[in-house]
């Protein structure tokens, strides 16, 4: 159901963006706003990894410089029967981590120092299992594509607003202006929508992967509460990346409402618990 919704959703994203085209410069303004859509997405396909890395100053490491951390990811890659992603870790206290990549062959994760020092190995064995799900359902692709086409969406809406429009559409000057001011917005809803849809999902994978729910449960819990009194400078700075974490990163309120970008946490504690069978406490391999 979460895939049906989510091939829904970026349908009507997409119907969204052709509209502002229409809008704009009628069927001219629509293929042009094709044109750009698929330029911008062609671009994100090939560069986004690169460019999300780099604007968190992410740096990449090996057994040698974090082999804890390295030989956990690879250990969960195995389970997942995925290839071994790029490891990355971000300097910042708060802990968190993201997913990037266009497939599983072109995939990284990263951690943050606050993560890997405040969680123990079976939390963080849950954290990279979520992410690893996450590549394993081309999340990472998918969530790169929403963002583009909600960005390129608020650029037709800035020019639509500053040249006016094309003045002899149906909806008249006033139907133009008030749709170029509101589908930013309802971009950014569905947008969110998305990734919440997909939070949920790489749960579920993420349990499957550890094949202990509550680990990943435990660790959404401790990430959560550390998340609103540990600021992350970096997201705070690139709040368009704030979908990617596998917690809000921002100061937020964390509730399940149309301008939440994850779930709420307390929902997805009880998801998982629900999927262990109750709130026991796991075993681990570890203790």
């Amino acid at each position: 159901m979460n895939y049906f919704r989510t091939a829904v959703l970026l349908a009507a994203m997409t119907a969204l963006f052709l509209g502002i085209g229409f809008m704009l410069g009628g069927e001219a303004g629509m293929l042009i706003a094709f044109a750009i859509a698929g330029a911008m997405n062609i671009f994100a396909y090939w560069n986004s990894d690169k460019m999300v890395l780099r604007m968190h100053g992410a740096r990449e490491v090996d057994e040698r410089s974090a082999p804890d951390y390295v030989r956990m990811v690879r250990l969960m890659a195995q389970n997942a029967d995925l290839p071994m992603p790029r490891t990355y870790i971000i300097d910042t206290p708060q802990p968190n981590a993201f997913a990037t990549g266009r497939n599983p062959e072109n995939a990284a994760v990263a951690a943050t120092t606050g993560l890997l020092r405040m969680l123990s190995p079976e939390e963080v064995a849950g954290v990279m299992a979520h992410e690893l799900a996450h590549i394993k359902n081309r999340d990472t692709l998918i969530m790169t594509i929403t963002a583009t086409i909600a960005g390129a969406i608020s650029m037709l809406a800035s020019f639509a607003l500053f040249f006016g429009g094309n003045r002899n559409n149906p909806m008249g000057l006033v139907g133009t202006l008030a749709l170029m001011i509101l589908a930013p917005l309802a971009a950014a809803l569905v947008q969110m929508a998305i990734s919440r849809a997909r939070e949920y999902e790489a749960d579920k994978g993420g349990a499957e992967i550890c094949g202990r729910p509550l680990w990943l449960a435990s660790a959404l819990s401790k990430m959560s509460r550390a998340a609103e009194q540990i600021d992350n400078d970096i997201a705070e700075q690139n709040p368009a990346t704030a979908h990617m974490y596998i917690v809000n990163p921002l100061h937020a309120r964390q509730i399940d409402n149309l301008f939440s970008t994850h779930p709420n946490t307390e929902n997805r504690i009880a998801r998982l618990r629900a999927l262990a069978g109750g709130p026991a406490v796991a075993d681990s391999p570890w203790s």
